[in-house]
């Protein structure tokens, strides 16, 4: 029996509609479709069968090859049938059953029949099934028939020639290829859906000749094409042709650019938006060539069709992202849309007002968006919240009205993200603009009093105990904390009291008031608790005062953390002994991301949880293995040690790769080496080095590895001399040398004699990125400043012609080996001039800031404008002459 289903209608909210669908069985309608092999056949009834067939195929259920054979042997009895509704049904399931080849001969007589037949209808749904079924054999035997259906008088047959015709290029590409004369002709039909089609599929024929795809473009560009389907298709492969073109970048050159500006004054609307929007897509589109394509679709913002408004203000939201001022003419029609009533358009019209605004039009757009935030899903918040915090760092001075915006609203109703989003805008801001730490802290200290999320209100305590105590006043957020000790649940209450501890460590004038909060933790009913008050006390001391006796355990508990979470999975490892584990003993690198994983990770400012990202170091490690070697040990401290460079081709018969490992006065080359042979093993393994295109480097000293059995890693080194503090570069040629010796398969052991061999290896260069590490400034702005101008150095360079503004970029930031800041080494798309800010630590542990304004000089040319400010005059020279010589 059918069971029912509410159906929601605007006019007919509580009415009950029934699907005649629900609760049907395979097993049932397979004894149903009985019914095709009846004499006389009920067209009424078979049409059911089928269409409950259809719905249990699209529902996902699988019908054995049995199963399968039998319907589809009972449905070609069908045909029999001169019902046009039956047949279409017909047509449909036997598309849906993709029959086997050895079946589509029982149905291709009746089909090919039908695709010759008199009746339309027949004719081109037999096209259309057939193509569907058929392999290339007999595709061939009926391809003069499909000729004709392409220029076919009828739209039905030509489209559904056309049609066939782009699903069988994917299959059989050699034999539609030849169709190109008839699908010419086809675009010249007076059907719009005949000349959409056939346009889409000449391109498709044509779209790996770049020369015949503008030869296309440049004779339907000229007004042969009636249909707007197809105009909006011709739109697109024009835009396609303008990216591909070698002058994109000046109008005065833009190849049809100007049809595309002629189709903004079509009269219609979808033409009309496709046009405008390949406009404000075009590479290096410039505010003269945008002014046409916002007009009309500023003109959309006030639409009555809520599709129309949309489609006009996402197109507007991502222009704002490039060329924010054109977008402006458009604010007062976007400040309409705030109270649409789809939300989706309104967020759109916020967050573009968000970009687009200047500093005078905040305080206006706050109170709109007040009233509008009550009335959207988190979903939405969460892309409002994100706005608000680009234009509060945008415009500092506002700080204060927005920060009183984001406390308002995570007092509000709201799920976890959507108040993890707002808390972790605050924290960026607080970060970022020194002004707003005070009143962003109390704004965080005033939510955890109501917060229900444990997570959140841990974070935030972990951020207090950071920030907390730098602030002018730190004694007036203990109050906050230490009622966390009494109101929350066990993690809150143990995160309070690590927070609290902090403080005591951090001010002076806190400890003893701090010291007595801890010693009532010490009767709370939960053992981490309890556990935390006690070592924090015993670490304080009894009057309050930090322990002296054991720097290493304060530096600990109350220092930051510079050890990734992830590495500590080493305590699982250590064997509880009289030796204490050691902190330094963890790697402080994170394991490099797979390149897939790396496109997914989000650009998005750090948050609670992923603090501002230090200076990342592998170094720990390896200065001890350098240090334990004799040959090595006077050469001072390790500055820096770059990523493995891979010197084999994979799955070879060795693997080798090197860590280049900076000092002062000289280079030491680790050379990683794998024996990937089970029968050999490798003794006396050393890199002869030749350092002829290196002239600034002396070899000093080497240590070879004493045996490399199979699949058993080992390390031979290389160290070099070269002038102290200076950043030389040159190419180094490697050539693997070893004795070999034969390993018996039965015993595991080597013969005794072995002989000599040598293997070449990849050269290797020492580049001037290598003596600079990655470190990064949370504030750029700030740690400018305070820099000066003392050592500062500027000059301009041409960097010649690149291929896009990103790739200068990139160029530059790789050639210096410095921290991009701020999200700044991402280039907004079109953008014809972009600032890129770089810090980082130069050889002699002096800290470097780069500021670079790049800007495209001519259709190609990229030239740059280079700003160094740095604590030493001769590092500043240096970068410049990097830039200079690279």
């Amino acid at each position: 029996m059918a069971q029912p289903l509410v159906k929601k209608d605007d006019d007919r909210d509580d009415e009950v509609d029934y699907s005649p669908f629900l609760g049907i069985e395979k097993g049932a309608v397979l004894q149903e479709a009985r019914v095709f092999n009846d004499p006389q056949l009920d067209p009424r009834r078979c049409s059911q069968v089928i269409t409950k067939l259809l719905y249990l195929l699209n529902q996902g259920e699988t019908f054995t090859k049995v199963e399968a054979t039998e319907v589809f042997f009972a449905v070609t009895k069908l045909f029999q049938s001169r019902d046009m509704g039956l047949r279409r049904m017909v047509y449909v399931i036997i598309k849906e059953l993709s029959p086997s080849a050895d079946e589509v001969i029982i149905v291709t007589s009746s089909l090919m029949k039908d695709m010759t037949s008199k009746t339309d209808m027949y004719r081109a749904n037999a096209i259309r099934v057939l193509c569907r079924i058929t392999d290339g054999t007999l595709l061939t035997q009926i391809e003069r028939y499909l000729k004709q259906a392409i220029v076919d008088k009828n739209p039905v047959v030509a489209s559904a020639a056309l049609v066939s015709g782009i699903h069988l290029l994917q299959t059989n590409p050699e034999i539609v290829k030849r169709w190109s004369n008839e699908v010419q002709e086809a675009v010249q039909s007076r059907a719009a859906l005949v000349q959409f089609h056939a346009l889409a599929l000449l391109h498709q024929i044509r779209q790996n000749d770049r020369l015949a795809v503008n030869k296309l473009v440049s004779s339907l560009t000229r007004g042969s094409v009636r249909s707007p389907l197809a105009q909006c298709l011709l739109i697109r492969y024009t835009s396609q042709v303008i990216r591909e073109s070698t002058n994109d970048t000046q109008t005065g050159d833009r190849p049809f650019y100007d049809f595309l500006e002629g189709c903004l004054r079509h009269k219609a609307e979808m033409v009309i938006f496709e046009a405008a929007r390949a406009i404000t897509e075009l590479n290096g589109v410039t505010s003269r060539e945008l002014t046409p394509a916002i007009t009309v679709l500023q003109l959309f913002l006030s639409s009555s069709k809520p599709v129309l408004r949309f489609a006009a203000v996402r197109t507007l939201n991502k222009v704002a992202m490039s060329h924010p001022m054109a977008v402006t003419n458009c604010n007062i029609d976007m400040e309409s849309l705030i109270s649409d009533q789809n939300r989706s358009i309104a967020t759109l019209a916020i967050t573009t007002l968000l970009k687009t605004g200047n500093e005078s039009s905040v305080d206006r757009l706050m109170k709109q968006i007040t009233n509008f935030m009550s009335d959207i899903a988190d979903e939405f918040k969460i892309v409002v919240v994100d706005a608000i915090r680009s234009l509060c760092l945008k415009f500092p001075l506002k700080h204060r009205s927005l920060m009183n915006f984001l406390s308002n609203i995570l007092r509000e109703e709201g799920g976890f993200e959507y108040k993890k989003a707002i808390v972790d805008s605050i924290v960026i801001l607080i970060r970022d603009i020194p002004e707003a730490k005070e009143s962003g802290l109390l704004h965080l200290c005033e939510f955890i009093e109501d917060c229900e999320f444990t997570y959140l209100s841990t974070q935030i305590l972990h951020f207090l105990g950071i920030e907390g105590p730098k602030t002018s006043d730190p004694s007036k957020y203990i109050r906050y904390i230490y009622n966390r000790v009494h109101l929350e649940n066990a993690t809150v209450r143990a995160g309070a009291v690590s927070t609290l501890a902090k403080f005591g460590a951090m001010v002076d004038g806190l400890k003893p008031r701090i010291f007595v909060l801890l010693r009532r933790c010490l009767f709370d009913n939960d053992d981490e608790v309890r556990d935390r008050a006690t070592l924090y006390l015993n670490t304080l001391g009894g009057d309050g005062a930090v322990v002296e006796t054991d720097e290493g355990v304060k530096e600990f508990l109350f220092g930051s953390l510079d050890v990734p979470l992830v590495n500590l999975n080493s305590l699982k490892n250590y064997d509880p002994s009289e030796k204490a584990f050691d902190i330094n003993s963890v790697p402080k690198d994170v394991k490099t991301q797979p390149l897939a994983e790396k496109k997914a990770t989000s650009k998005k400012p750090t948050g609670l949880g992923a603090p501002p990202h230090g200076p990342p170091s592998t170094v720990d490690a390896y200065e001890k293995l350098l240090s334990s070697i004799p040959e090595f040990a006077s050469f001072g401290k390790l500055f820096k040690s770059s990523a493995p460079v891979e010197l084999t081709e994979a799955e070879t018969e060795y693997a080798v790769n090197v860590v280049k490992h900076i000092f002062d006065g000289h280079v030491v080359f680790q050379y990683n080496c794998t024996n990937t042979i089970p029968e050999q093993l490798l003794e006396n393994v050393t890199v002869i080095v030749d350092a002829s295109e290196a002239e600034e480097f002396a070899e000093v000293a080497s240590k070879p590895l004493r045996q490399l059995p199979y699949d058993s890693p080992g390390q031979t080194f290389v160290a070099f001399e070269k002038p102290e503090g200076v950043s030389a570069v040159g190419k180094f040629s490697n050539m693997l040398r070893f004795i070999v010796k034969e390993v018996d398969p039965s015993t595991g052991e080597a013969e005794d004699d072995g002989v000599e061999d040598e293997y070449q290896l990849e050269d290797l260069e020492l580049v001037a990125a290598d003596y600079m590490l990655k470190v990064g400034v949370s504030n750029f702005r700030n740690a400018w400043e305070s820099m000066g101008v003392d050592f500062e150095r500027v000059d301009e360079y041409g960097l010649g012609p690149r291929d896009s503004l990103a790739e200068a970029v990139n160029a530059v930031i790789n050639l210096l080996g410095m921290q991009p800041c701020e999200g700044t080494e991402v280039v907004p798309p079109n953008s014809r001039s972009h600032t890129c800010l770089l810090s980082g630590v130069y050889l002699g542990n002096v800290k470097v800031l780069v500021r670079l304004q790049f800007g495209l000089d001519g259709p190609k040319d990229v030239a740059m404008k280079l700003a160094v400010r740095s604590e030493d005059e001769t590092v500043s020279d240096t970068i410049h002459e990097i830039v200079a010589s690279g």
